[in-house]
């Protein structure tokens, strides 16, 4: 007696797939209370942040140069006559001005960012008496502006010139002395990022026979650099922006810095004044933007992954 078992049709390679089921897109008020309002307020972000930079970029190249002709847009056609009077020094003492501001951001940022880099290590890696105290002391210092001891410091400057022409008024090297005064400003910011990194890396360094400054210069410093980076970079900007304090001790027209003698040249005559002004300001951004997209790929990098690596 035979038994014959029905199983159904059996799905062969040449029959297509069964067909699935329509995905159900989300309703426009939820995706918006959930995601839209964030792409809302992120191009609110990026126009307030473009339509400065726009502005200045179309009155540099606006031939009027006025204040009452200037627009987002330029109407009257592009010229780079504002940048040539720059350039040439038939406005201002513009190439000057710059090579002091290279002068004054170079050495304040290099020294600020290394004596920071060492009272954070001796913060961080050293335990000793008043090193709350120290700590708490910056921070508080910190807290208030320069500009609140500037009768003090001018008096001091002022005599100090006497003994030591150089360190006076209105030159560089006294300027330069000045902006120092807060040269522990990052202590924080690296303490932070020392506290990071395990301490068992300098114990291995200091078993295998190196000394406290070959266990900071060799296996801290190298991977610290996103954080030196990011330092450095803040250095800079502050020192380039700084301008209560220049238009105190920066009189004479060859000591200026970019932002003393800019500010000088444009409240002379605000009308007229507007493109070479507009000019100037674009050719102070442009090294800033190019510094820190070469420093972005630091600041995005691991922060001790070389040196747990190595």
């Amino acid at each position: 007696m035979s038994t014959t078992t029905s199983t159904g049709p059996v799905a062969g390679p040449s029959q297509p797939a069964p067909a699935q089921a329509p995905k159900h897109r989300m309703p426009f008020g939820r995706w918006f209370a959930e995601i839209g309002w964030r792409h809302v307020v992120g191009l609110l972000a990026i126009a307030f942040a473009v339509f400065p930079i726009l502005f200045v970029i179309s009155a540099s190249v606006n031939p009027s140069g006025s204040l009452s002709a200037t627009g987002l847009i330029p109407t009257q056609g592009v010229t780079f006559e504002h940048y040539a009077a720059m350039l040439s020094g038939e406005r201002a003492n513009f190439l000057r001005w710059y090579l002091n501001t290279i002068i004054v951001c170079g050495v304040v940022a290099v020294v600020q960012v290394f004596l920071s880099l060492l009272a954070a290590y001796a913060f961080s890696r050293f335990r000793f008496r008043g090193r709350r105290g120290g700590m708490l002391a910056v921070l508080l210092i910190m807290m208030f502006p320069a500009i609140l001891s500037m009768i003090a410091v001018y008096t001091m400057i002022a005599g100090l010139g006497e003994v030591v022409p150089m360190l006076g008024l209105n030159t560089l090297a006294g300027y330069i002395a000045v902006l120092l005064g807060g040269a522990l400003g990052q202590v924080w910011l690296i303490k932070g990022f020392f506290d990071t990194i395990p301490k068992s890396l300098d114990e291995a360094a200091l078993i295998d026979g190196a000394s406290h400054w070959q266990t900071f210069t060799r296996i801290l410093v190298p991977s610290m650099t996103p954080i030196l980076a990011t330092t450095l970079l803040l250095a800079l900007v502050g020192a380039m922006s700084e301008f209560l304090i220049g238009s105190i001790f920066l009189t004479d027209d060859s000591k200026k810095t970019l932002a003393v003698g800019m500010y000088g040249m444009f409240s002379s005559d605000r009308s007229n004044n507007l493109g070479v002004f507009a000019a100037g300001s674009v050719m102070v951004m442009l090294p800033v933007i190019i510094l820190y997209q070469f420093l972005q790929r630091y600041i995005v990098g691991g922060s001790t992954a070389g040196a747990v690596k190595g």
